[in-house]
């Protein structure tokens, strides 16, 4: 779960790390309130799930009453790469000596969280890795001893952090990763870390996801989410408790557990396709889970064609057959459906689909086939029996 700017502050503040004051707000006099409760001057700022929002205008400075009314108006409703600004942040402007980065995420191929620190923060990080890599401090964490004051110590020296504020730092550092690992975050960032004349280390900015399977361990979070800007086919399969994310395709996609899907993902882009969604069904799928997601799949009205992946394990492949056959006497699809059933109870899936004679679904043997077929089917073409 990513949050905006504003609430990941409100995470840092929680656990030590120095943030501007602002307040987050939803019409322009509220912006004018906000502005003179904190005091000029005041930066007014978007808050989307997106980068580039000072490229687009999103983030300005203001001196007085009238600028922030007019930098209200213009950023409210703003569309920013298709985020709708709907909440403005203002916070009391910083004054700015130096614009370090930092971060710590979970380095998945070395199984740690890795800290990265640079004094060249404010632009984008993958600039600073491909133009001046020395600049980039990467420290991996031990998982079980944490990051001490040391490291945290270190990581500043190294990176060539002004030694008069290494201290500061540090303690930014350490702050950063007590976010990361107490909210149960896979990644924290503040870009740019900014020193202020007084030589006080402060966040300016935020960047925080969450780990939305372990949200059940904090209450407190869960209603940080950017609901109003999340795609209501992502939030309705959330609140049915469906894995779904949508794509930009046109081909439906419906597995069985993560990695299948992800490989129907990869088969289906190789082939050719274009996948509309990532949906899985789940390991211990019945046929009322398989409705309830060909309903979901068909709602996105970009979808011209439907591949089923099915290996059966836990899930029997008679109990997707059923689904299928009853989402089709329901929902009756003018789409076709490419299936295949592969495992448990696989020849009674395919028995009960054969009996059923629904229109438009073609099965298949494996999932090489299966791809070329539903690619096919999508762009209009027709397709032969599976051998």
């Amino acid at each position: 779960m990513d949050l905006l700017e504003y609430q990941g502050k409100q995470l840092f503040a929680r656990h030590g790390l120095r943030v501007s004051s602002g307040k987050a707000v939803d019409s322009v006099e509220d912006a004018v309130a906000a502005a003179g409760e904190i005091g000029y001057p005041v930066v007014v700022k978007a808050q989307v799930l997106i980068g580039g929002r000072g490229k687009a205008g999103g983030v300005k400075l203001a001196a007085d009453e009238a600028e922030v009314r007019e930098h209200a108006q213009n950023i409210l409703g703003m569309d920013i790469k298709g985020h709708t600004v709907r909440t403005v942040w203002i916070e009391h402007a910083s004054d700015i000596a130096s614009e370090y980065y930092a971060s710590i995420l979970l380095d998945r191929s070395a199984k740690k969280p890795l800290l990265m620190f640079s004094i060249e923060g404010g632009v984008d990080i993958e600039e600073v890795a491909e133009k001046t890599p020395e600049k980039l401090i990467r420290h991996h964490i031990d998982p079980l001893a944490g990051l001490s004051r040391d490291e945290a110590l270190q990581v500043a020296r190294e990176g060539k952090a002004d030694e008069d504020i290494v201290e500061g730092v540090a303690d930014a550092l350490l702050a950063l990763y007590e976010v990361w690992l107490e909210e149960d975050a896979t990644l924290a960032e503040i870009n740019p870390l900014i020193v202020t004349p007084e030589r006080e280390v402060k966040a300016l900015d935020s960047k925080v996801s969450l780990d939305g399977n372990a949200l059940y361990r904090h209450p407190e979070n869960q209603s940080l989410s950017d609901s109003e800007n999340e795609d209501p086919l992502e939030r309705r399969a959330k609140e049915e408790g469906v894995q779904y994310v949508k794509l930009d395709g046109n081909i439906g996609i419906l597995g069985n557990g993560a990695g299948l899907v992800m490989s129907t993902l990869d088969v289906v882009a190789q082939a050719g396709g274009s996948p509309a969604n990532f949906l899985d069904a789940g390991g211990g799928s019945n046929a009322e889970t398989i409705k309830q997601a060909v309903d979901l799949i068909l709602a996105n009205t970009a979808v011209t064609a439907v591949l089923f992946n099915i290996f059966g394990g836990i899930t029997r492949c008679d109990e997707v057959a059923e689904g299928l056959i009853a989402a089709f006497g329901e929902i009756k699809p003018t789409v076709p459906f490419v299936v295949r059933l592969d495992g448990t109870n696989d020849e009674e899936g395919r028995r009960l689909l054969a009996e059923a004679d629904l229109p438009n679904v073609h099965p298949a043997k494996t999932m090489n086939e299966a791809a070329e077929k539903v690619v096919a089917l999508a762009a209009g073409e027709a397709v032969g029996a599976s051998a």
